[in-house]
């Protein structure tokens, strides 16, 4: 399916006028000291016919082999174009990673649990621990169909209880849990869960090509990251990134692959 890219910037919400320039969205505040440093990057969709994914898979390898103190990438869905036969070929090419990533799933990630677990080592539902103080919840928004679902509610209560003496707690999905945009579904639930726990500081999407700003829902931060391949979306692939401070403030910008220009960014 082709559609037409354009850039929606959905909110400035968060954009504070402080210490780092941006092209459009002010400034904001990077931590003197950093606990934290994630990157999330969604949609490559290796392996779909006519776009050049080979390429647009090692402009962003290089691009986050490039930053420095990266403590985790997250790839937040899409990592293939439909076909099973690539999904064991992607993961050769994020294993040429300096540092360790891990997956979502998303709608065209049209593989068996099976099939997911053994490629990957875990499910598609999985959270971790980074760095004794930092809960990631990794959390499957479809399946091998490639339907649009909520997200498994008891798993994501389970995964938040566990995690509630932690400082901090950022939530993967790749489809938006709000039809909020053109491609999001309508989740209330999900989101009244979210919104529920004072340590989950964000939520990122993917899903959604030609979105790459925030919206809020209770005051709680939901971000989209662009894309990095396919055949539509902004015109510049992009990826996210998200500091953690000793003193406990967050951040995240928006930057592009090609040469690292900082597009947007937002106090968490």
């Amino acid at each position: 399916m082709h559609r037409r890219p354009f850039l929606q910037k959905i909110s400035l919400f968060g954009t504070s006028l402080m210490t780092l320039p941006f092209i459009s969205y002010g400034k904001i505040d990077l931590p003197k000291a950093t606990s934290l440093k994630f990157i999330t990057a969604s949609d490559g969709h290796f392996g779909q016919a006519d776009t050049d994914y080979e390429t647009s898979h090692r402009q962003l390898i290089d691009a986050i082999n490039r930053e420095k103190n990266v403590d985790f990438v997250v790839f937040n869905g899409d990592l293939i174009h439909d076909d099973p036969k690539w999904m064991p070929e992607v993961k050769k090419v994020y294993d040429t990673l300096k540092v360790p990533y891990y997956t979502t799933r998303g709608n065209h990630d049209k593989v068996t649990d099976a099939v997911w677990e053994r490629i990957w080592g875990r499910p598609d539902n999985f959270s971790f621990v980074s760095r004794e103080q930092h809960g990631i919840i990794l959390a499957s928004s479809s399946n091998e169909q490639g339907d649009y679902l909520c997200i498994d509610a008891a798993f994501l209560k389970s995964e938040l209880e566990k995690h509630k003496g932690l400082s901090h707690v950022f939530l993967f999905v790749h489809i938006s849990q709000n039809d909020w945009t053109r491609h999001g579904i309508p989740c209330q639930e999900i989101l009244d869960l979210i919104a529920s726990y004072p340590n989950l500081k964000a939520t990122f999407h993917g899903h959604d090509h030609d979105v790459d700003g925030i919206m809020l829902y209770k005051k709680k931060p939901f971000l989209w990251s662009g894309h990095f391949g396919g055949s539509w979306g902004n015109p510049f692939p992009s990826y996210r990134v998200v500091e953690v401070g000793e003193d406990g403030k967050a951040v995240t910008y928006l930057k592009t692959v090609k040469d690292g220009t900082i597009l947007n960014g937002n106090n968490l």
